[in-house]
């Protein structure tokens, strides 16, 4: 039995920001990331990976609100990724059918790359979310890495693209030009065609 079906998905996040003490919640503003979400149903996505776990509330909204979901990769890098704490309450926000995949690793590794193509099998991701290493280096790396890994289709969103400090605004400014796109507030959102 499931341990919890949101209804929509306002209701995913208010659970996973509201129980726990607010452990797990998502460190995007509420309605720009809720925009995300009603983008991110509307693909119906078979595999999902998202680079930049931290507490893990956008992987408990994309584990339960894609109910067709197979693979759901995570990436994070230590000291707080997947800790025991985290790890024993990670299972809960898997829906039936859907096997998640933790990786304590580096994305920018091509051990991890070979590591997120196994676990793939041949298939390619519906959705890539990046949230991690927020540098124009870092967040250039994990786009040229495993964008070739989304589908024609699928979805690709990087956080913090207005952030001041942060080169993902510099390297959204780049992708943006020749591809179809939409800004969600401080998300854009890549559409591969």
């Amino acid at each position: 039995m499931e341990y919890f079906v949101p209804g929509d998905a306002e209701d995913a996040f208010n659970f996973i920001s509201e129980e726990f003490f607010g452990v797990f919640k998502p460190q995007q503003k509420e309605s720009e990331f809720l925009e995300l979400l009603k983008v991110f149903e509307k693909t119906k996505p078979h595999n999902i990976m998202e680079i930049g776990t931290y507490k893990g509330g956008t992987l408990f909204c994309f584990c339960k609100l894609a109910p067709n979901a197979k693979k759901i990769i995570s990436i994070d890098l230590p000291p707080l990724a997947y800790d025991r704490y985290f790890r024993r309450f990670f299972k809960y926000f898997t829906r039936k059918g859907q096997k998640l995949h933790l990786l304590k690793a580096d994305s920018h590794r091509k051990e991890t790359l070979e590591k997120i193509k196994e676990i793939l099998d041949g298939e390619l991701l519906d959705f890539l979310f990046i949230d991690a290493d927020h540098s124009y280096e870092g967040v250039k790396m994990d786009f040229e890495m495993y964008s070739p890994l989304v589908k024609p289709s699928g979805i690709i969103a990087l956080h913090d693209i207005h952030l001041p400090s942060a080169g993902v605004g510099k390297f959204w400014n780049e992708i943006k030009k020749n591809s179809i796109y939409k800004e969600i507030g401080n998300t854009g959102v890549i559409y591969i065609n």
